[in-house]
């Protein structure tokens, strides 16, 4: 293990824990427990609560401390923004011919162009480098919220493209939330303390 504070390769076992209220394996339980129920609470959406999950993952895997909230909200937000605004771009391409179903090549089009344009922006920016597997996480979950109708209508003055991003967001929000509780389990009194 190395002494970097923000080396993912520190994220400790159980064994490697001092001074921890439970063990790594009891909090993640727990935590699972906790959160378990929403898997039939959200009925048709609960497709997105495995999205809370991986964004859980992401702050294990870059730090489990208050750093790895600044490298995931931001950038991972920043995906899903920047989807939603390529799929509500996507009728501006509706003069292009259809393939097999309707909407095939366009979106097909759109996407790409639009992922392409996303890559440029992280390629500008430290703050998306540093945090580019939420920024990608973000263009990923917020295509298959999207695509799958796992969202809910919380505006119903807005297109539905915006509905799943901000559902997609709040999924995301609530997978920081996981990460922090958990680590408060094993260390109530700093749930941002770096584990080691």
């Amino acid at each position: 293990m190395t002494n970097d504070p923000n080396s993912a390769n520190e994220i400790a076992s159980s064994d490697e824990v001092a001074g921890l209220a439970i063990p790594l394996w009891i909090a993640v339980s727990v935590s699972v427990l906790l959160a378990m129920p929403l898997s039939l609470w959200l009925g048709e959406f609960n497709f997105t609560l495995w999205c809370a999950f991986i964004v859980w993952a992401q702050y294990f895997a870059l730090g489990a401390n208050l750093g790895a909230l600044g490298k995931i909200v931001i950038p991972y937000t920043a995906g899903v923004v920047a989807t939603s605004l390529t799929l509500a771009a996507l009728p501006l391409l509706s003069f292009v011919p259809d393939l097999v179903v309707s909407g095939d090549l366009s979106s097909t089009i759109g996407i790409v162009s639009g992922i392409a344009i996303m890559i440029i922006i992280m390629e500008r920016s430290a703050l998306l480098q540093a945090g580019s597997l939420p920024y990608f996480n973000g263009i990923s979950m917020a295509l298959a919220i999207y695509f799958t109708g796992s969202f809910p209508m919380l505006f119903s003055s807005l297109p539905d493209v915006f509905n799943a991003g901000a559902w997609t967001v709040l999924m995301g929000l609530f997978g920081c939330l996981l990460g922090v509780f958990n680590v408060w389990l094993m260390n109530p009194s700093n749930p941002f303390s770096r584990m080691r």
